[in-house]
């Protein structure tokens, strides 16, 4: 067996929190409520016992006590016996000897901590507060907290074989009296329980900074050994560090910005280390921090310029070097080698990937891939290349890898598709056998020549250019957060959006129930465990608690619709990196079972529809900038798989109407029509249940065509929508838009604002076209900015023209025209 590469493969999410709560414990030990420096200063306060009486004691008293105390404990205790006291009064034994010791001397101090009321995981004190270690599911740890004092009205026990007298006389004494109340860290000070250092020249004096730490609940040390973190310079680095960042570095310590302090402190609350990391890319394969840590504009770069490392069922990874020396994926009995996964954690902070391959190389034995690291460049992932002896021995350990990081069986997986996802494991994210369209569309400099030498009309050449990009797809997953490069978001299975759209409906529930009243803690944990559901299945790169409707509506909702349809621009796109066909984008344009015919700029048609968006559009405002549209081109659409112009013009109470969607999505709406939104929730957009809605104002359908400022161009759909005979207006969110999916009649959401009644025109066959300037409607209250139509009925809306627009900046002081 030969090794290629190695990086460190000791990265564990498990381990990392492990360490870090160690660090946490010793600090909480060192700087208890008697030596915290914030408490020498203030006059001692009267501690007081579970029942709220005043024990008689000081704080600075109780903490000094409570230091003897643990003296004690450590000279007539072993650890092992502590665990056994752990044990015996129903706590948490598991973990470190530091976490054990600090456990047992709180445990027998201050008295047996009740289980948490989510998840009846263990309670933890961390000087701040009461946390939950438990895991709320298999998806999430616990989120509980509590600042009330959660312990358990008995005694304590002792285990059989505690001979120590001392230690008896102990707890008998314990039993005599009320535990003291543990008091926390007031909870405005950020850097409670935190032992911080500095190092360098930082824009203000070391003395000024410690008092600030001091001052705001943190001890400042000038050693490195089990601080909570080094703060330099940024230009510490450059120097080539000092003895502190060099020993943090091996000491696997974080070192940090002063950016940190001066946030942690404006917000009150310790931000997150990560974000602020200053050295990680020093680490000698590491690139940089996180994607989900990196200021927005940084990331959206690298996203844009990178390669999509893994695209496909079929595609050997790009970081295992292979693919340059004629690799292929291994295959044996139907079965492809090769599986990605993922595993978001918001309550431990987790969100990581994992790739596992066995690659054929021409002249050489089967080779086994395997990466696992966090979201972006990782510096600390581990990762290697193996030549395996044979092909029994290659699947043997694809096989053992596959269950030691999901705890499923492989062959249930890819005979059956049963996977559960197991505490703390990956779960499986199921590509599909295809090409990502970000790494299969067109590159930049492939599309010139595919539009010149194309059998199409110019201007339907150079649209088709546009939907087999990889630019605009790359885009689109950027925006959204869900452009890993090391997984095909692009490329995922039938079961995966299934098995998301599942999740989708589930969160939809728990959302609805938040609104009805419940919106206490353990509906918080709920929205943690389901955020990490979520960003699991849909990976993501900026992954968060999502808790409300409007920000399910845009991170979870549209994510998924866009995604399932860039899965179908991929598969209509297929691979183009190399000439296989003469004429590519001719037949991408066949494939689309559509026909595209650009308009004459004098054509009646041509005229009419400028009109309707000069009307109908108010401008973008983006900070203090506003963006205007004007009209590049008007393609008409006939489409096979819409209602065709002589079937949709027999239809009653037709209007020509306004549609929003991203060039991403255009594909999939031309080659099989629209979809229904995928859920109903009180949003606009989605509030009428599963509905196709279109509006009456361009303005409305730009808010979706918009993307991005450096990418000016857009598309603007304009489809007829048949009414029916019956329309049911409705100024506010339906309360039960699953009626309104039933009765499958028309719905006319009123908007804040609609267009002029009086300028409204009757177009060629009885098509009604709202085409009238924007105007205040008296429905000052309703959720929607426009007017809202909504039809259920996919067979009663056809799209008719592809508007191309261009979003040209304006000055704000001359307004709009």
């Amino acid at each position: 067996m030969k090794v290629h590469e190695t990086r460190s493969q000791t990265h564990s999410s498990a381990e990392e929190e492990g360490k870090t709560g160690t660090r946490r414990q010793k600090t909480e030990s060192r700087g208890h409520e008697g030596d915290h420096p914030s408490s020498k200063n203030k006059k001692a306060k009267v501690a007081n016992n579970e029942n709220g009486k005043d024990s008689g004691k000081s704080i600075v008293e109780v903490g000094e006590e409570f230091d003897e105390f643990c003296k004690t404990m450590k000279e007539h205790l072993s650890v092992e016996e502590m665990r056994r006291i752990l044990e015996v009064n129903g706590q948490d034994a598991s973990g470190s000897d530091d976490a054990v010791v600090t456990r047992c001397q709180d445990l027998m101090f201050y008295g047996p901590l009740e289980r948490c009321p989510v998840c009846n995981g263990q309670l933890e004190c961390t000087g701040r507060n009461y946390e939950c270690r438990g895991a709320y599911s298999e998806w999430s740890a616990c989120v509980y907290n509590t600042r009330d004092n959660p312990r358990k009205d008995e005694s304590l026990k002792l285990p059989e074989g505690i001979e120590s007298s001392k230690v008896n006389d102990l707890v008998k004494s314990q039993q005599l009296k009320s535990y003291p109340k543990r008091s926390l860290f007031p909870e405005d000070k950020p850097f409670a329980g935190m032992t911080i250092s500095l190092s360098g020249r930082l824009t203000r004096r070391h003395e000024d900074w410690k008092e600030e730490i001091e001052k705001h609940g943190g001890v400042c040390s000038k050693s490195i050994i089990g601080v909570t973190c080094l703060v330099v310079s940024p230009a510490e680095r450059e120097r080539g560090g000092s003895s502190k960042l060099v020993e943090a570095m091996e000491s696997g310590i974080p070192v940090v910005s002063e950016k940190w302090l001066v946030d942690s402190i404006e917000k009150e609350r310790a931000q997150p280390l990560d974000a602020y990391d200053v050295v990680s890319d020093l680490a000698p394969e590491g690139k940089g921090i996180p994607w989900d840590k990196q200021d927005p504009s940084e990331e959206a770069l690298q996203s844009l310029i990178a390669e999509l490392k893994l695209y496909g069922k079929k595609a050997v990874y790009k970081d295992s070097k292979l693919e340059q020396q004629g690799a292929k994926i291994f295959e044996r009995d139907g079965i492809i080698y090769n599986c990605a996964f993922s595993n978001c954690d918001l309550g431990r902070r987790v969100n990581e990937y994992c790739i596992m391959q066995l690659i054929v190389v021409p002249e050489a034995n089967v080779h086994l891939y395997y990466k696992k690291g966090r979201v972006g460049d990782d510096p600390r992932a581990e990762e290697r290349v193996e030549e395996m002896p044979n092909e029994d021995d290659a699947v043997k350990e694809f096989v053992r890898l596959f269950e030691l990081i999901t705890d499923n069986e492989f062959e249930l997986w890819e005979s059956e598709k049963k996977f559960v996802k197991k505490p703390l494991k990956f779960f499986s994210v199921d590509m599909d056998d295809g090409v990502d369209v970000r790494y299969g569309g067109l590159g930049l400099r492939q599309m010139g020549v595919a539009a010149a030498h194309c059998k199409l009309d110019s201007m339907v050449a150079n649209f088709m250019k546009v939907l087999c990009s990889q630019e605009i797809y790359r885009y689109a997953l950027m925006e959204m957060g869900h452009d890993n490069l090391d997984l095909p978001m692009g490329m995922l299975s039938e079961l995966h959006l299934k098995r998301c759209e599942e999740v989708l409906l589930e969160f939809r529930d728990a959302l609805k129930s938040q609104s009805h009243g419940e919106q206490d803690q353990k509906a918080y944990v709920k929205l943690v465990g389901l955020s990490s559901k979520w960003f699991t299945l849909m990976h993501s790169t900026r992954p968060f608690i999502i808790r409300n409707f409007e920000e399910f509506a845009d991170h979870v909702a549209a994510p998924l619709e866009s995604i399932r349809d860039i899965v179908v621009a991929s598969h209509l796109v297929g691979d183009m990196t190399g000439a296989t066909i003469d004429d590519p984008l001719f037949d991408r344009y066949k494939k689309l079972g559509c026909s595209v015919t650009p308009l004459d700029k004098e054509s009646d048609d041509y005229k009419m529809i400028v009109k309707y968006l000069k009307k109908t559009y108010e401008p973008i405002k983006l900070g203090d900038t506003v963006y205007d549209a004007s009209v590049e081109n008007i393609f008409a659409v006939e489409s096979s798989s819409c209602p065709s112009y002589d079937e949709i013009k027999k239809m009653a109470n037709k209007v020509l109407l306004w549609c929003g969607t991203r060039s991403s999505n255009l594909s999939r709406h031309l080659q099989k029509g629209f979809l229904p939104s995928i859920c109903s929730i009180p949003v606009p957009g989605y509030m009428f249940g599963r509905a196709i809605v279109c509006s009456d104002a361009a303005a409305e359908a730009a808010k979706y065509g918009f993307t991005a400022v450096d990418r000016p161009e857009g598309f603007l759909v304009l489809a007829i929508a048949s009414l029916g005979q019956q329309i049911t207006e409705i100024s506010t969110a339906p309360e039960d838009p699953e009626a309104l999916e039933d009765k499958k009649t028309a719905v006319k959401g009123i908007g804040r604002k609609t267009t002029d009644e009086a300028e409204h025109f009757v177009w060629k066959d009885d098509i009604k076209v709202p085409c009238g300037r924007l105007i205040e409607s008296g429905n000052k209250n309703s959720p929607l900015e426009y007017n809202e139509y909504a039809v259920y009925d996919p067979k009663q809306a056809s799209i008719r023209f592809l508007v191309g627009v261009k979003y040209e900046e304006q000055n704000m002081g001359n307004g709009h025209s």
